[in-house]
């Protein structure tokens, strides 16, 4: 066949990346052989610049994961050069070396992808299928691709978040076993334009990770100073003065006062008690004697 659908996808990074990131990467090349690499971005450089890139590259669609702070990474998936473009946060990521699962699907060939029921219901996830079909799956009689398909990406909605699964079709009967990679996209915003432009959707749910990290900072000094409250009304409590109850006249109703003795005065010494001696010792001290003239003898 002819391949008419050219759809050429453009996977890069900013610098500041970890490994984890670099290895998500490497594996969403390999599962998209319409996909092309480039170097790493500056970061100082402004993100429209990916589009003069893609245009250099020959690229429609282009992926780019943009680090921030050395652990926080964020997806951005667009159409250069006329729009629109979604960002996401990147959460839970596990690579395809990182899994260890059973399944190993053919190199370069086409996957089926399969959307949750939600992708058709809201205007906003309408948009993001499109641009997930135009991106992720391999156009028909590419040269680098094979004429099977033997694998599914699956996105599911849950928890207002997009969780991304690689499933290979194992049995004639559908049943799968993942593969790999996995992780979960957070939107935040959906852009008019590439990279920039009108906002389209703001997701109303998305919590910044600095807003997520002061919150757990909040809740771990809250609970300390709590303690240290609870610590200092011991001590107040511990160091308060003891309130003392006045004498109750009816305790000493019921005493009956014992009778008075006589105080005896002794005026003369005691007799001293008659030491009485051992009579045994003697003939001990003797039997020792013997003994030691026994022992110097032999």
């Amino acid at each position: 066949g002819k391949w008419k659908n050219k759809e050429r996808v453009l996977i890069f990074s900013s610098r500041g990346i970890n490994f984890r990131t670099r290895h998500l990467m490497q594996d969403l090349r390999t599962l998209m052989p319409h996909s092309k690499a480039d170097t790493k971005m500056d970061r100082k450089d402004q993100l429209f610049v990916i589009n003069e890139v893609c245009e250099m590259k020959n690229c429609n669609k282009c992926i780019f994961f943009e680090a921030k702070k050395k652990q926080d990474l964020y997806m951005w998936l667009s159409n250069t050069p006329q729009g629109p473009s979604a960002k996401f946060l990147v959460q839970n990521i596990h690579t395809l070396a990182e899994l260890k699962m059973t399944g190993n699907c053919l190199r370069g060939s086409r996957p089926l992808l399969s959307f949750d029921p939600t992708f058709d219901r809201e205007p906003h996830y309408a948009l993001l299928k499109e641009l997930f079909i135009q991106i992720f799956s391999t156009p028909q009689y590419h040269p680098k691709s094979q004429p099977f398909v033997d694998h599914v990406f699956t996105f599911t909605v849950t928890d207002e978040r997009i969780w991304f699964r690689n499933y290979q079709i194992i049995e004639e009967d559908a049943s799968l076993v993942e593969i790999g990679p996995r992780f979960v996209l957070n939107l935040i915003k959906i852009f008019q334009g590439s990279f920039g432009g009108p906002t389209l959707y703001e997701n109303p749910h998305y919590q910044s990770p600095n807003m997520h990290r002061r919150l757990l900072r909040l809740a771990v000094a809250a609970k300390i100073r709590e303690k240290q409250q609870v610590r200092e009304v011991q001590m107040m409590k511990k160091k308060g003065s003891k309130v003392l109850i006045g004498e109750d006249p009816t305790e000493v109703v019921f005493e009956t006062p014992a009778e008075e003795k006589p105080v005896e005065i002794q005026l003369v010494k005691p007799e001293s008690k008659p030491i009485v001696k051992d009579k045994r010792k003697p003939r001990k001290i003797q039997r020792k004697k013997q003994k030691k003239l026994f022992r110097l003898e032999a």
